[in-house]
């Protein structure tokens, strides 16, 4: 496997590129050496190559490219000075200055892969805490075709404070899409009460609305004074979906090529801030799609431009398979965004087929 990983590493474009730009600066410092005979000192920049890559190679790389500095450095010398041994003399701060940037750049490389390799635990452990938070979700639901995806804002970790689920139970499909006041590990732990707590009471209660007051007070006993979690529930039973926002981004109803925001004529406050629950009830039709989100969806920007969700969304979302609509939408967004993200995203799609029961 160890020699798996370092083939896999060598063939990375960046490191042929810093090896490729490393002899490539040798060749040019020694040959710089030979071409003034002694009218400039360009031995000492030999030390550029081995420190520069320290920064991308392992350290093996970084040893033999030193190395062969310190090889070109002795030979510029040998033959500037028309083969004369005691010319080594003149050059000896030189041939230190290289000596010391190998040693110095080897130390640096054998450093960054340790840390290298730390970072890599920690993001395999992450990702191991993530799919025990988000458990994976059947791709269907009651009468529902349903997909779901998480988009993390931070390259190589896929943990954060968004939260979804969805299950089925004697009381219809029940879901949950919510967000977590804050960021890290407080955020991660609240996020795991929540799911934790809706995991329970979706099997015990069989109103929504006793759902909500023990969610509430879920959050309540866990969260410090200022924390919250905006949240949308939903309850699907004999084609009705029954829905509870508190605190969050509209969910989207996509019917017939028309996207619409399934709005209640008040708004709940949310987890934690003790939400009076209101339902907003919608008779479904075979082929309605019903797309929840957390805000970073919402707030994603470009050059202060938020993205457009209702103008773009409802035609990548309203096509195919629950799955690749999710996809062509986090690529359509990332596209438009045309940068990093922001927050993390967690999707939900629901496309409603009673007739696949």
């Amino acid at each position: 496997m160890r020699r798996t990983g370092k083939r896999a590493a060598w063939s990375s474009p960046s490191v042929r590129s810093m090896f490729t730009a490393a002899f490539t600066t040798m060749v040019v410092l020694v040959g710089l050496q030979l071409a003034v005979r002694g009218e400039a000192h360009a031995i000492s920049w030999l030390a550029l190559p081995p420190l520069v890559a320290s920064a991308f190679m392992a350290w093996r790389w970084v040893v033999g490219i030193g190395l062969v500095s310190l090889g070109g450095a002795f030979i510029a010398v040998w033959v500037v000075h028309s083969f004369n041994a005691f010319a080594m003399v003149d050059h000896a701060v030189d041939l230190l200055v290289v000596s010391a940037a190998v040693a110095i750049a080897a130390a640096i490389a054998v450093v960054r892969e340790r840390e290298d390799e730390r970072l890599r635990e920690l993001t395999q452990l992450a990702s191991v805490v993530q799919q025990a938070i988000l458990r994976p979700i059947d791709n269907r639901l009651g009468p529902f075709d349903i997909a779901a995806r998480y988009v993390s804002s931070r390259s190589g970790a896929e943990i954060g404070g968004d939260l979804y689920e969805a299950l089925d139970t004697e009381f219809g499909a029940r879901i949950i899409i919510g967000d977590v006041r804050g960021k890290g590990l407080d955020a991660v732990r609240l996020s795991s009460t929540v799911l934790g707590s809706f995991r329970h009471v979706a099997f015990e209660r069989p109103e929504q609305r006793s759902m909500i007051a023990d969610l509430d007070r879920a959050v309540a006993r866990g969260a410090d004074d200022e924390d919250f979690v905006t949240a949308v529930l939903a309850q699907e039973r004999g084609g009705t979906l029954e829905i509870v926002n508190c605190g969050h981004p509209a969910p989207m109803l996509v019917r017939d090529g028309v996207a619409t925001y399934l709005v209640p004529e008040s708004m709940a406050p949310p987890l934690g801030l003790g939400p009076a629950a209101r339902e907003l009830t919608v008779r479904l039709q075979p082929g309605d799609r019903i797309f929840l989100y957390t805000d970073g969806l919402a707030e994603a920007r470009r050059a202060g431009e938020f993205f457009p969700i209702k103008d773009r969304a409802w035609s990548l979302i309203g096509h195919g398979n629950v799955g690749d609509g999710l996809a062509s939408l986090e690529t359509a967004l990332r596209r438009w965004v045309g940068g990093p993200l922001t927050d993390d995203i967690a999707l939900l799609l629901l496309d409603y087929r009673p007739e696949s029961d």
